[in-house]
């Protein structure tokens, strides 16, 4: 098990004072458990107070014992309860919050209310933004677990080659996978910010059912085995001639790295074939133009615009009716992490050890979707790989 170091989680809860400082905000009380694993090094149910001056404290409903093992933070407390979060940080030396920072993008309104209550002459404002500035930067210990994630990765990709047959169901490739995968130490369980937001390893998809929309935010979706669910591999059978989809997201000691990859079992029909090579021209222009200073939004219309004159314009990052708007995300603790490869984002730029996951892909109703997706970090100079799997058209 891999606990936060201290010195990771002072560096980050001192940025996010930095910022705290600059909007005039006393003080961010945080719920979420990314929020709380990312500031706090623990999901362990309850809040963690950080002062926009000195040190933070983790008050702790359950358990306690378990946070006091897994965060290094310095001052970590039983909480009596929600009530009492107030008159128990005054005891502890805080001085009661005039604007208080609460994460107004995820934060369900019952508890934003019950907060209210409890520091009513606190005015509440939004810290969504300032929490994913912060985590949108990451640290040279992040990375390495991310390298860590696409080592994982890789090996699924490899084992992918080896199970892939005609006749087998998608839900079948989709199931054996997430089975090498949990071996290989998946840590399973995926997060994303986004309301409603759910997905599980990712996508496997064959045929036609790759080009079936979803609901999600995502350029594909699949027919799933269920409407509840709506989503995902289906008990549809692969068969000779059809794009093959391995869409997954490795998850491991917190952090996720996304990849996907196009295969067949036999020759594709050109189209498709030529579609995927336009796919990995969009990743080479996105290779060279990436660097820091370079506007998330200025990196979308050039890469969609080469897109709309490769003649994608009902195909590109979703059928008509379904289509994206954007090519790329960020990705660290969630899937839906800063920076935002996407339209309107003019006014963002990259910054070294930022992280995104890059997916140009194209949608043929009837006949399947091809694409690639890598997960890549922000360099001083330019972009520089993470995942690293073969991105040959592998024609089995």
């Amino acid at each position: 098990m891999r606990i936060t170091p201290a010195n990771e989680l002072e560096q980050r809860c001192k940025k996010l004072q930095t910022l705290l400082r600059q909007k005039g905000i006393d003080g961010a009380a945080l719920l979420q458990n990314s929020d709380l694993f990312y500031f706090a090094g623990s999901i362990q149910q309850g809040v963690l107070y950080i002062p926009a001056e000195g040190e933070p404290a983790y008050l702790v409903r359950k358990d306690f014992g378990r946070a006091r093992m897994e965060s290094g933070l310095k001052y970590v407390y039983p909480l009596r309860g929600m009530r009492e979060l107030s008159a128990q940080l005054l005891e502890l030396g805080f001085s009661s919050p005039e604007r208080l920072g609460l994460e107004l993008d995820v934060l369900p309104v019952l508890h934003c209310q019950r907060l209210q209550k409890t520091f009513p002459a606190a005015e509440i404002l939004d810290l969504s933004v300032l929490i994913r500035q912060v985590r949108a930067i990451k640290s040279n210990y992040e990375i390495s677990i991310m390298k860590d994630c696409a080592l994982i990765m890789d090996k699924v990709f490899q084992h992918a080659r080896t199970v892939i047959a005609v006749g087998k169901t998608d839900l079948e490739i989709a199931a054996e996978l997430e089975f090498f995968a949990r071996k290989e130490g998946h840590q399973g369980l995926i997060r994303l910010r986004g309301f409603n937001a759910e997905i599980f390893y990712g996508h496997v998809f064959s045929g036609s059912d790759s080009a079936v929309p979803a609901h999600l935010d995502a350029p594909l979706g699949g027919l799933g085995t269920t409407p509840a669910v709506g989503q995902g591999a289906s008990y549809k059978k692969v068969a000779a001639g059809e794009p093959i989809i391995i869409d997954l997201i490795t998850a491991f000691d917190g952090y996720l790295v996304d990849q996907a990859r196009t295969l067949s079992v036999g020759r594709l029909p050109e189209q498709l074939r030529t579609a995927y090579f336009d796919m990995l021209k969009i990743q080479e222009l996105l290779f060279a133009l990436a660097r820091p200073g370079v506007p998330w939004g200025q990196l979308y219309r050039d890469c969609h615009d080469l897109a709309m004159q490769m003649g994608y314009q009902e195909n590109f990052m979703g059928s008509v009716g379904a289509q994206v708007s954007f090519i790329g995300h960020g990705i660290g603790i969630e899937v839906d992490e800063y920076p935002f490869i996407a339209r309107g984002f003019n006014e963002q730029v990259l910054e070294e050890n930022m992280v995104f996951a890059f997916e140009p892909k194209v949608v043929f109703p009837g006949l399947g979707a091809v694409g690639v997706e890598n997960s890549w970090r922000v360099g001083a100079d330019g972009l520089k790989r993470l995942t690293y799997s073969d991105e040959s058209l592998l024609e089995l």
